[in-house]
């Protein structure tokens, strides 16, 4: 696992042991930011189930600003902060439940990665907190990744999806 592109390219990121975790493939990761490099420059970005916070460095990389991590896990959260700090790089870290961080985090959003235990069906859950609390910048994007094309949720309009094997990206926005 490996930040793609920027000014961290080619750094190695540490990573977890065991079949439990899925991280983003480096081609998803690649073909995914290809996709939001516009957005980059100086955005604020949530990684909501951060894991070893490969997307938000991958995006504080690119020329995003600011980058709040979140994981229910202590373990994976100890792993995102060795990242981060690894390339010399601060950010906002939470370990709660994505329903209290999303209930209690402050501020506005470019592009907020939600990637959850492929077993959880929280889309609909966490989009509908996100519209309720306004946590996206008007433009802004949710990056939903499941093993399934998510169905469209009220108040949302998918601007792109993407299949790549197991896994599905749905990019999708507030529509106004």
């Amino acid at each position: 696992m490996r930040i793609i592109a920027g000014k961290y390219r080619g750094k190695v990121l540490a990573g977890f042991r065991g079949q439990e975790i899925r991280p983003t493939s480096d081609r998803v990761k690649e073909s995914l930011f290809q996709i939001l490099t516009p957005k980059l420059a100086g955005a604020r970005v949530l990684d909501l189930f951060c894991g070893s916070g490969a997307l938000g460095l991958e995006a504080l990389s690119r020329g995003a600003k600011e980058a709040v991590f979140n994981d229910i896990s202590p373990e994976s959260l100890a792993l995102c902060k060795r990242n981060v700090a690894s390339v010399h790089e601060t950010g906002e870290f939470h370990c709660k439940d994505f329903s209290t961080l999303l209930n209690s985090v402050s501020g506005k959003f470019t592009i907020i990665f939600v990637d959850p235990p492929y077993r959880e069906d929280v889309a609909a859950q966490i989009m509908n907190r996100i519209a309720e609390r306004n946590l996206l910048e008007e433009g802004g994007i949710a990056v939903f990744e499941s093993e399934r094309e998510e169905a469209p949720i009220e108040g949302w309009r998918i601007l792109d999806f993407r299949s790549y094997g197991r896994t599905k990206i749905t990019m999708m926005e507030r529509i106004p």
